[in-house]
């Protein structure tokens, strides 16, 4: 079993930034094994996907929305992955929750709040 915790989110002003993390721990995996992504969910919207990073590479792949702003990194050494938010906007605001691709199903975290506005 898999476990992923994010760090707290919180409100942000317009144009301002924020990062965010996600630690995964468990037994009976490699980390570094898996790609890992963040999506969001505003409310009354489907969930999105934000960004993705490949699990050694380290090739990433940005909605549309965010490309240029947002950016995804990881430390295996820490089992953590980030996203990094830049120049926020209103309608980035959202629950951001962390997925870990496994090798037979996929793990959330419980998700955190991001709230942009002056």
């Amino acid at each position: 079993q898999i476990q992923l915790v994010e760090s707290e989110g919180g409100l942000v002003q317009p144009g301002g930034s924020l990062r965010l993390s996600c630690v995964a721990s468990g037994s009976g995996f490699t980390f570094s094994d898996h790609a890992m992504r963040w999506y969001r969910q505003a409310p009354g919207k489907e969930r999105e996907l934000v960004a993705r990073i490949s699990p050694r590479s380290g090739i990433t792949n940005y909605a549309d929305s965010v490309q240029g702003r947002f950016t995804i990194s990881r430390d295996n050494a820490k089992n953590t992955v980030y996203l990094q938010m830049n120049n926020l906007k209103s309608e980035d605001t959202a629950v951001y929750l962390c997925n870990l691709i496994g090798t037979i199903r996929e793990y959330w975290g419980q998700g955190t709040p991001v709230i942009v506005s002056s």
